[in-house]
């Protein structure tokens, strides 16, 4: 029987079903293996729909009058049952079998065997038919033949899968492209616009004939003309994951910032630029903001800090001004004249002290770093502790048997402890329990949002019972200038001191407290090896043994001047007074014969004394150079370079100690030639 194949229903792209089995290489092979193999006339791939079933590829088809698009009503024929059932239909003889017999189909398309395979998508969706017809009987409801025809519909069903998911990932990257809200970009790899999308018109007002093949750099902003090439070029080797910001010009000439990420593919770069002008602004707005806050809580904290300090240095300097009044006394007994020496003396430590730690927190005093270990160290501050924490606070000192060395400031580290300690003694409020604990673990743990540190620390802990701190505090206690005292009450500066010296030692200092179980400072400081030491005793004289040696003063201050001079005469030393670096060298001359040590203050216009003392190092080697300074950020970052070095306020005692040492040591370095 010869039909002629009516056109596709209008209401189903069935050109499309035609194209995809069409493109499925396997197919003309399955029809073919399918016909060789039982022997059946016609064979055909279906695409069946809920009224009509298309043949999409057929073999020998012109017998049947049903070519490739040949097109049937499902309501005649038995793929209705398949469609309906979802199971295949087996037929070996129409005559033969009661369920067909009397069916319209065979009898008008001429066919006594008639087998029919679905076509069912991974997801379940019926797709159509493979399907097999023959004039003569045959046998087809065999084990063989069912399976080969369910392989070949499953294989078929999956390149139509695959082919379906090809072509919606294609229509998703369309309706992408076309409504993204960021802006897209197809670049060559020599930097030119091969393709946008309509972003760019609507976020930057430019069309797409205004930028299909110019350069991306001509809307860059200048000054990322090195980041765009440098991006170019390495997102060839590797996609640019993370968000690189770059400035895109609007229409307007004005510029809004993208953060853009791309991938090199084909020759090609796939670009993607996200808008982050808005973000930014805002970040910029609160960062002012942000700032303004700070430097309010800056000038409220100097404030505070100034009222704390002015008060403690008046306490000081009523102490000094009232003993010197009474020392004015004519016929002031010997014993009160002690006594009000003595306020002077101990009052001059006190302000020195506190002079230290405005340094310490500022990370700017000086350092005298020694080698010690720590755990000796900690039983010896425990019991000095005992006075200062009163009789109702017990110390519980936790130390191992196993040395543990660090180097330090030993002077710095204790003050560091007893400042702990002091602020511990005011959260219990008198009473309680302090534990002093020293542990050496490998590596520092993150403090405060920095990374933590590799090797070897010392970990000393203080822990208080007292009432805790409140968390709005806990982040800010460290901080200079930041106190909770009442003014009048000190500067609060103990934990600013603590945290200084860790810092400017290598280590830091952590804190963890909550409120009511008390709180623990802990202490990280870089061990290290022991080192072993052979103190040489020095057979100094006495105090006053000046013995006429000669000592150049360098001092640019001179009131300081004249008193350093006039100190070192009444010690028995001969000076000469150097108002500068250049001034100094001029008068030490080609060989520093004429003098036994050179005096220099640190602090000085120029060349300060540091650099001075390593002039005349080089220059007179063996010339002892003795360095004083109250503050001096050379020293800070520096160190004092090996020189001795005399903090400010000094003592006459500790000038005439420092100065017999140096000039001693070269007394014994010369004393083999002269023999």
């Amino acid at each position: 029987m010869n039909r002629p194949a009516p056109d596709l229903h209008a209401g189903h792209d069935f050109q499309a079903d035609l194209a995809a089995v069409e493109s499925i290489e396997a197919v003309p092979t399955i029809l073919e293996a399918v016909c060789r193999t039982t022997g059946m006339g016609f064979a055909a791939v279906a695409r069946v729909t809920e009224d009509r079933w298309v043949a999409c590829q057929v073999r020998d088809g012109i017998a049947f009058g049903l070519p490739p698009g040949g097109e049937l009503e499902v309501a005649t024929t038995i793929c209705r049952e398949v469609r309906r059932d979802g199971a295949a239909v087996v037929i070996d003889h129409v005559a033969e079998d009661e369920a067909y017999c009397r069916h319209p189909t065979p009898a008008q398309y001429g066919f006594q065997s008639y087998i029919s395979m679905p076509i069912v998508l991974p997801d379940g969706t019926f797709w159509g038919t493979l399907c097999a017809i023959d004039p003569q009987p045959a046998r087809l409801n065999t084990p063989g033949t069912i399976g080969m025809f369910t392989a070949f519909a499953e294989l078929i069903a999956f390149h139509l899968d695959a082919q379906q998911r090809v072509s919606v990932s294609a229509a998703e990257r369309d309706r992408a492209w076309r409504l993204s809200q960021d802006l897209l970009v197809i670049i060559t790899a020599g930097g030119r616009l091969q393709a946008v999308n309509a972003a760019w018109t609507r976020i930057l007002g430019w069309q797409e004939h205004e930028l299909v093949g110019r350069s991306f750099a001509e809307f860059a902003h200048p000054q990322e003309a090195e980041d765009l090439s440098a991006i170019r070029a390495s997102i060839t080797e590797k996609p640019l994951t993370e968000p690189h910001e770059i400035r895109v010009r609007h229409k307007d000439g004005s510029y809004r910032w993208f953060a853009w990420t791309g991938a090199f593919e084909s020759g090609k770069i796939y670009a993607n630029g996200r808008d982050v002008t808005a973000h930014r602004e805002q970040a910029e707005a609160l960062a002012r903001a942000e700032e303004a806050l700070r430097q309010s809580q800056k000038l409220e904290a100097v404030g505070q800090l100034t009222g704390g300090v002015a008060h403690d240095f008046n306490n000081l300097l009523t102490i000094i001004r009232s003993s010197v009044e009474f020392l004015r006394r004519p016929n002031l007994p010997e014993e009160r004249r002690k006594r009000y020496m003595d306020a002077v003396s101990d009052t001059v430590e006190r302000a020195a002290k506190l002079t230290s730690q405005l340094l310490a927190f500022a990370r700017r005093q000086a350092l005298q770093p020694e080698v010690f270990e720590v755990g000796t160290c900690l039983r010896a501050v425990a019991e000095m502790l005992d006075p200062i924490m009163g009789a109702r606070i017990r110390i519980a000192t936790e130390v191992p048997d196993t040395p543990c060395y660090v180097r330090a400031d030993l002077s710095q580290f204790e003050t560091a402890l007893v400042n702990m300690a002091v602020n511990a003694r005011d959260a219990m409020e008198g009473e309680g329990t302090l534990t002093v604990q020293l542990s050496c673990r490998d590596g520092m743990p993150p403090i405060r949002h920095h990374s933590g540190a590799s090797g070897s620390f010392a970990a000393v802990s203080l822990t208080d019972t007292g009432s805790g701190i409140e968390p709005s505090r806990l982040n800010r206690i460290f901080e200079p200038f930041f106190t909770t005292k009442e003014i009048g009450r000190g500067t609060g500066l103990g934990l600013s001191q603590v945290f200084g010296f860790a810092k400017q030692s290598g280590g830091d200092v952590d804190v963890a407290s909550k409120l009511g179980q008390g709180t623990t400072f802990t202490l990280y400081l870089p061990e290290v090896e022991a080192e072993i030491t052979q103190q040489v005793e020095e057979e100094l004289g006495p105090s006053t043994g000046g013995s006429g040696q000669r000592v150049l003063v360098v001092e640019d201050n001179l009131e300081v001047g004249r008193f350093a001079t006039q100190i070192l005469e009444d010690l028995g030393y001969v000076t000469t007074w150097a108002h500068n670096g250049p001034e100094a060298l001029k008068a030490l001359g080609a060989d520093g014969a004429m003098f036994d040590a050179v005096f220099s203050d640190v602090v000085m216009p120029g060349m300060d004394g540091v650099h001075l003392a390593r002039e005349i190092r080089r220059l007179h080697p063996g010339l002892p150079v003795v360095l004083t300074s109250g503050y001096s950020h050379v020293l800070a970052e520096e160190g004092p370079d090996g020189f001795e070095l005399l903090q400010k306020p000094y003592s006459v005692e500790a000038l005439s100690h420092i100065l017999r040492r140096a000039t001693g040591r070269r007394k014994r370095r010369r004393s083999p030639k002269q023999t």
